[in-house]
């Protein structure tokens, strides 16, 4: 990718972002930094293929003396579901127009934007809800990265609090694994140099999420209310571009 200065400021400044709402969150740095990231390349395989690598580098990082700590029955039950569907949604990324893609992120991401802002929960009290959230959010995560806050409702609901922030990363760790290995074999390319490159810009936001991991968890429900108002002039202003 060849980028002017502006440009490369403006992507780095993305990055620090997604890294920074990974590590606080323990999910959702796709899911708040994709439909940014499309206004400078409207292209989801532009982006996706670097978040994907730059998952997979942190996750490794944070569960490498974590694993005991991963709740791995739930795991298991649950990646039944959301492999599936996920496989189904990378397909297509790759066959689908990429003006479709774009209205189908930015249309999730209007759909979160307005839960957060409003502070409602997805939720279920039914197996078969839940089972449907979890096939939804594969195919939400295999099309875009952004199915995470579909499968954490339920997650949430069947794994202990304590234990369901490195549950979650490890689901992410399977999931984009998968998805960079399809992509892979449907000669997409994956930009590695570039997302190497972004690696260290996006470990200062994957650093300052740690530092402030614990205070956001005390006071989640604010900051998903600035988060949600910021999402949904994002992706207003995405889908009517």
């Amino acid at each position: 990718m060849h980028w002017s200065l502006a440009h490369s400021a403006a992507v780095g400044a993305l990055f620090v972002w997604t890294g920074f709402v990974r590590s606080g969150l323990g999910f959702g740095g796709a899911a708040l930094g994709l439909p940014l990231l499309l206004f400078l390349d409207p292209h989801p395989l532009a982006w996706l293929p670097i978040i994907g690598f730059h998952l997979l580098f942190f996750s490794a990082l944070t569960l490498r003396s974590r694993l005991s700590n991963v709740d791995w029955a739930y795991l298991g039950a649950s990646t039944r579901f959301i492999i599936p569907a996920a496989l189904v949604g990378v397909v297509g990324l790759v066959h689908l127009p990429i003006a479709w893609l774009d209205r189908f992120i930015y249309g999730v991401s209007l759909f979160y934007g307005a839960l957060w802002f409003l502070n409602w929960t997805i939720g279920s009290r039914r197996a078969w809800a839940d089972k449907l959230l979890l096939l939804a959010g594969g195919y939400v995560a295999g099309t875009s990265l952004t199915g995470a806050p579909l499968m954490v409702a339920v997650f949430m609901r069947n794994v202990a609090k304590e234990r369901l922030r490195d549950t979650l990363f490890v689901l992410w760790f399977v999931l984009v694994a998968l998805k960079m290995a399809t992509l892979s074999a449907l000669g997409v390319d994956l930009h590695m140099k570039t997302a190497v490159l972004l690696l260290p810009v996006a470990a200062v936001g994957h650093w300052l999420g740690l530092k402030v991991h614990h205070r956001i968890a005390r006071d989640e429900r604010q900051f998903r209310r600035l988060i949600g108002a910021g999402l949904l002039v994002v992706s207003l202003l995405g889908l009517l571009a």
